[in-house]
């Protein structure tokens, strides 16, 4: 009955901020958008049918670990990416590194490559390249 990940939200108190550092910097697409400012709502596509929905609240606080732990991209140029992150001031918590997930359910091993930064509210961000998965 699941066909697969439809988004995430996010709530931010700095809307620009938010939107050049998901638009510009990581080349989201707006897709559709509504209510206006302070109350301000997008749905920003990142492709292949995957979104981050925005909320804009100036009264939002982000809690210490709240409950979304972090969110994953898929990409195929990760240290591109690290790049233009790093390029925005953006706090990088775990450089590029090669990691192997030693799986538990007789699949092989998978081999991936991951960061990890902190986006514009205080939402931790994984960036992900492999090729089993």
């Amino acid at each position: 009955m699941i066909t697969g990940f439809h988004h995430v939200c996010v709530k931010t108190r700095d809307w620009d901020r938010t939107m050049a550092f998901y638009k510009d910097t990581l080349g989201f697409v707006e897709k559709i958008a509504w209510r206006a400012a302070p109350q301000r709502a997008v749905m920003l596509n990142a492709g292949d049918g995957n979104y981050l929905e925005v909320f804009e609240d100036l009264a939002y606080t982000p809690a210490p670990n709240g409950a979304v732990v972090h969110f994953a991209l898929r990409t195929s140029q990760l240290d591109e990416v690290a790049a233009r992150v790093r390029a925005t001031g953006a706090k990088i918590t775990m450089e590029p590194k090669d990691v192997t997930i030693a799986t538990t359910n007789a699949h092989v091993p998978v081999p991936i490559r991951i960061f990890f930064c902190e986006g514009p509210s205080g939402e931790i961000i994984e960036f992900f390249q492999n090729s089993l998965t």
